[in-house]
């Protein structure tokens, strides 16, 4: 069985690095298609995972799967070539996705095949933060997005009413906190109805290394709102200064907006 979507750079460019996707509550690999192949496109190897099926109530089963499920992937797109995995590593989790995530690496398993060089959390959600109502109220949170609407609506696999249930407290307070330290960008939108600000604000403050990004008029669905060129640009960006120590090669010197 296939766990994974796979985007790869374009033919006769030299791959910058390798980026893999969990998806949040309710959704599957192909709502990351468009955002998988825009960092394709900018020639970095991307992998989008099934989340795994484990219950994150259960909170070391939980992760013990994911864990499985990156080092899964990871394996095979090191076993692509003979020069193995393109790194830097960076691991990218949305809603329940970045919470499963933080909550693993703040178990500092740097030894781990799936041990990344940085991690971009987008939509880590608050401490019993749920969405009910009809799917066009699901949607209304996740995305103002008309293309992205329309993924989400025609997919069958993608569970409705996903967002009604809470992310379990145990699995939050693990990944609130994490204190690995590694880079992290965090991405969260103001209009996101689900997004404990004041936390992730905190979050961000107590990482070693970590950069908070807030996206203007954003909702749940951070990577796949009507901002979704913006936002990939943004990771672009953190991608392309982690290859230089984190130092950006584009700074603004003067600007009058």
């Amino acid at each position: 069985m296939t766990y994974s979507t796979d985007h790869h750079a374009p033919e006769g460019l030299r791959t910058r690095g390798t980026v893999i996707v969990v998806p949040g509550r309710g959704e599957t690999r192909a709502s990351y298609a468009r955002f998988g192949s825009r960092l394709a496109h900018d020639a970095y190897r991307v992998r989008v995972v099934d989340p795994p099926a484990a219950d994150p109530a259960a909170v070391a089963p939980f992760l013990d799967a994911l864990a499985r499920r990156l080092s899964e992937a990871v394996e095979g797109v090191a076993a692509e070539t003979p020069d193995g995995l393109p790194r830097p590593l960076v691991l990218v989790g949305s809603d329940l996705g970045a919470a499963g995530l933080a909550a693993l690496l703040a178990s500092g398993a740097s030894e781990a095949a799936w041990w990344p060089q940085a991690a971009v959390l987008a939509g880590l959600p608050g401490h019993g933060a749920r969405a009910a109502g009809r799917w066009e109220d699901e949607l209304d949170v996740r995305t103002h997005c008309p293309t992205h609407r329309g993924v989400l609506t025609g997919d069958a696999a993608v569970e409705r009413g996903a967002l009604a249930g809470a992310v379990p407290r145990e699995l939050l307070d693990a990944a609130y906190a994490s204190r690995a330290e590694i880079p992290h960008l965090l991405l969260v939108g103001d209009a996101d109805p689900l997004a404990d600000r004041a936390a992730i604000a905190r979050a961000a403050r107590t990482l070693p290394k970590a950069r908070l990004t807030v996206v203007r008029g954003a909702h749940h669905d951070v990577l796949n709102d009507v901002q979704h060129r913006s936002v990939a640009a943004e990771i672009v960006t953190f991608l392309e200064a982690l290859r230089e120590e984190l130092i950006p090669a584009v700074t603004v010197e003067t600007s009058a907006w």
